[in-house]
């Protein structure tokens, strides 16, 4: 049952992921029984796990919705984002192995080609690539509770993300931010390294106006 459980856990975080789905999106249980050929109960059990996650959010009647923030919950989640995400480009510049050091260059070049090569074009591969930059960072920090913490997070945070990258000049932006961060990190500069990358997650109250909007 366990492992049922898992599967349909991991599919749906991966739906997630994607964004096959979104913020307020309905989890079609039945749909999820057919594909994987479990019963309700490893079902529910995924839905009760991802709840207590903040993921997931059940309504009377009704089943299961992605979770949807408020304006103030969108804020208060981005500013937890934003110290797990500052506190990991800190230890990682502490921390920053010769591996890690290549995979964070590999992962600003990707970005920073991309910006030059397609400006505002292509807004969910550039999506793409910024997730790899952050994973390289949070990984060269070296602590995997805190790494754990910063996926759960950040996938609360994924469609608005992913929205923001339609905005005009924001691929731009996002691509000289990450080779800020990586200079300060390769430089061993923490307390500033952590300051840039908290400062890179994080939004303005009109931006989550406009992202929250714009997701309906």
């Amino acid at each position: 049952m366990a492992g049922q459980t898992e599967t349909i856990i991991a599919a749906i975080l991966g739906a997630i992921e994607a964004g096959s789905l979104s913020p307020g999106d309905m989890i079609e249980e039945q749909s999820l029984i057919n594909t994987h050929g479990v019963s309700r109960t490893p079902v529910r059990e995924a839905m009760i796990q991802l709840e207590t996650a903040g993921l997931v959010r059940r309504l009377p009647r009704k089943g299961a919705v992605v979770f949807k923030p408020t304006l103030e919950e969108f804020l208060a989640i981005l500013e937890v984002h934003a110290k797990l995400e500052g506190q990991a480009a800190g230890l990682a510049a502490r921390r920053l192995s010769p591996a890690h050091s290549a995979a964070l260059e590999a992962s600003v070049l990707a970005c920073e080609t991309h910006a030059r090569t397609y400006g505002d074009g292509e807004p969910d591969r550039y999506y793409q690539l910024n997730m790899d930059f952050h994973r390289v960072v949070a990984e060269a920090a070296g602590n995997p509770f805190l790494l754990d913490m910063i996926k759960m997070n950040a996938r609360k945070l994924m469609a608005y993300y992913r929205a923001r990258y339609h905005y005009t000049g924001v691929i731009t932006a996002s691509a000289r931010d990450h080779r800020d961060i990586a200079t300060l990190i390769t430089a061993r500069k923490s307390p500033e390294a952590e300051e840039a990358m908290a400062r890179h997650v994080q939004f303005d109250q009109v931006t989550a106006l406009d992202l929250l909007a714009a997701l309906g």
